[in-house]
């Protein structure tokens, strides 16, 4: 059965060895008959930093509702990025935290010790 696979390259430059090993993915996703979307991070516009946490309304840019939309559209999500420091690099930690949003990627739920939240990212409008 063929999928529709997502590939985000988390590392900040294209000439990279991460983007090698998301190319050579991607061609062999591709020859085995799947569909697929590659998400750059590294040419998106958008401010990484999620500068009030969950509890104000930042506007998505662009680049990130077209980054929404491909999660969406994705049945199988696959990064690629180094590790840096012990962690993924800050650009892909703020695709991140600006694209997986309360009602999105996740709900509160009522009775949680987050319940006082809002229980999606359009009810914060």
């Amino acid at each position: 059965m063929n999928k529709r696979i997502l590939v985000v390259l988390g590392h900040p430059d294209n000439d990279s060895f991460c983007r090698a090993i998301a190319d050579s993915y991607i061609d062999g996703a591709k020859a085995a008959g799947n569909e697929v979307q590659l998400i750059s991070v590294g040419d998106l516009a958008f401010d990484p930093v999620l500068h009030k946490g969950y509890t104000a309304i930042q506007e998505l840019e662009p680049d990130l509702v077209a980054g929404q939309a491909a999660i969406t559209w994705a049945q199988h999500i696959v990064f690629v990025y180094p590790i840096w420091w012990g962690a993924m690099p800050a650009l892909l930690k703020g695709f991140i935290d600006r694209v997986f949003l309360p009602g999105f990627a996740f709900k509160y739920r009522e009775g949680s010790l987050r319940a006082i939240a809002p229980t999606s990212h359009k009810q914060m409008q």
